[in-house]
């Protein structure tokens, strides 16, 4: 009798048939928590991964450094959306490190193109400070099916996680599906959403605004509309709701963040430009990342304008969205 309590070995466990899928499912979730981060961005970057690294092994496998070698290596940086000025940056670079290390085998090719990457992306690695103001006030813009509600979702989770009281302006008033997910939201994690049916959008915000000042709430989180840059009467609207907060709380939005989706590819870089000369973004979270092979295209960012990327999401899980690390995020690019 003192063996009931007795705990059961792998071996016992699976020996029963009807334990074993069970016991499957536990083993795979308690994997699944142990993985650090970078073993998930690893993962969420797989299909970039696949797309760089399967066409560089095989390049830097062994032989004379030529050029032939940089027009290949051309062709699959540019192929793997890294875009035409940072791959020929990084080409530049890498030449430059060719001579001055005196490299002579490809195999050396591959160390000295993370190291040149990384060079191009490190300065956009600018951790967000909320911390200057209060409220401080985070303004989200972007096209429509960026990702933008999910986004604030995990925002919210992830400041809150810090200690840090959250407010919710859902002002995109068009589209109704993205009042009702923030409520959803709002209410998943106990946090008041400020929202009106088919209202203006600058007048939920402003009240949202003035709502944080008064309840002393630490961050406030502004959705707007999903729209195109080149949908001039949206982007006017956009750019009211940039003034109107402003009067709410002068000197406010502290942060303007655009959300890119990064199956976009290099039409992300157009979107990051019109967005920046429409409202000075001073943010980026870069969205869906694992399930795109356009991963590269966050060097091409970094080579037209360099904003900092607060954020990079990588799943759908509520903490599937950290702050970017650019030697994660090199490292996670190749095997």
């Amino acid at each position: 009798m003192f063996n009931i309590f007795k705990k059961k070995t792998a071996e016992d466990v699976t020996s029963s048939p009807e334990a074993a899928p069970v016991i499957a499912d536990v083993v795979t979730t308690e994997a699944k928590i142990e993985l650090t981060w970078g073993q998930r961005l690893k993962q969420g970057l797989a299909k970039t991964r696949q797309q760089l690294s399967g066409q560089l092994n095989s390049l830097f496998g062994g032989g004379k450094i030529d050029a032939e070698t940089y027009e290949e290596l051309e062709t699959i940086l540019i192929t793997s959306d890294i875009g035409v000025a940072a791959t020929q940056k990084l080409l530049d670079n890498l030449k430059k490190r060719v001579k001055r290390e005196n490299l002579e085998d490809t195999t050396a090719l591959k160390s000295a193109l993370k190291t040149e990457l990384l060079a191009i992306l490190r300065p956009l690695e600018v951790p967000l400070q909320t911390n200057n103001h209060k409220p401080f006030v985070i303004m989200l813009a972007g096209v429509n099916g960026a990702g933008k509600t999910t986004t604030i979702g995990k925002l919210v989770k992830l400041f809150q996680s810090q200690g840090n009281s959250v407010l919710i302006a859902a002002g995109d008033t068009f589209r109704a599906a993205a009042r009702e997910q923030l409520q959803v939201w709002g209410e998943r994690n106990n946090v008041h959403v400020i929202a009106s049916e088919g209202g203006d959008p600058a007048a939920v915000i402003f009240d949202a605004v003035n709502s944080a000042i008064a309840k002393k709430i630490d961050i406030v989180i502004a959705d707007t509309a999903g729209r195109l840059p080149t949908q001039n009467n949206l982007m006017d609207e956009i750019k009211k709701v940039q003034r109107v907060i402003d009067k709410a709380y002068p000197g406010a939005p502290h942060e303007i963040l655009l959300v890119i989706d990064a199956n976009t590819g290099q039409n992300a870089v157009s979107q990051v430009k019109a967005f920046d000369d429409a409202l000075g973004v001073t943010g980026l979270v870069l969205s869906k990342l694992d399930g795109t092979a356009k991963g590269g295209v966050i060097a091409a960012i970094a080579e037209a304008r360099p904003i900092p990327i607060r954020f990079i999401g990588i799943g759908e899980a509520i903490d599937d969205l950290r702050p970017f690390s650019a030697q994660d995020f090199v490292d996670a690019m190749f095997d």
